[in-house]
């Protein structure tokens, strides 16, 4: 479920008519966050450790309002909820893409995932069986520490669904830490909205006390 933003009473109307017609409207910022106590957590419990952080994201991007808007038709929507599609690996080197919806409870998001990774394995399809603009685009790089990302676009066609892209996790005397690279579209948000997905990322990321 969705609702229009009157964009004449909107506070980021010149923001959005500035913006929206670019022909990349699209900005990213990369940053390392810390995955010391989210491994720990993951591991204890048996949990994918994937799953773990990309739950996290997925919950602080449904907090936060501005990471829920999306562009349709020329209008603004702000969404109820927004679920991940996530790339998924498989065993012949080509990828998938999935629809996992969201669910505040960690484990079931990830007995969601599971048939949903298995379904993306057990298939030579790329897309997924469910599509649309209630989503994030999240994809993993677990063998690269990159320090900046860009993504392969068609820019013919409307776009306004953040992408979120995970690397390797490094170790440095225990302290664990992995690269995030967030792009957005700027007729929506600006890097302030960016910095509060960081800073909600990372607290979510160092919760002790999980909802299960």
């Amino acid at each position: 479920m969705y609702k229009k933003i009157d964009i004449d009473l909107w506070k980021r109307k010149a923001h959005f008519i500035f913006f929206k017609n670019y022909k990349e409207p699209f900005f990213g910022i990369t940053v390392d966050v810390d995955v010391t106590n989210a491994y720990q957590i993951a591991k204890s419990r048996e949990f994918s450790f994937f799953l773990y952080y990309l739950h996290k994201a997925i919950t602080a991007a449904n907090i936060l309002e501005s990471f829920r808007y999306r562009i349709k038709d020329g209008e603004v929507l702000l969404y109820d909820v927004i679920n991940a599609s996530a790339t998924i690996n498989r065993e012949n080197g080509t990828f998938g893409f999935s629809y996992i919806a969201y669910h505040q409870a960690i484990t079931k998001f990830i007995a969601a995932a599971d048939i949903e990774i298995l379904r993306v394995r057990n298939t030579d399809q790329l897309l997924p069986l469910i599509s649309g603009d209630d989503v994030i685009h999240f994809s993993s790089l677990p063998w690269i520490k990159f320090t900046a990302l860009s993504h392969a676009r068609n820019l013919d066609i409307q776009d306004s669904c953040p992408k979120i892209s995970f690397g390797k996790m490094t170790d440095n005397k225990g302290k664990k830490s992995m690269p995030v690279s967030i792009h957005v579209h700027h007729a929506l948000m600006d890097g302030s909205d960016v910095g509060k997905f960081i800073e909600c990322f990372q607290n979510l990321l160092d919760e002790k006390e999980i909802d299960l």
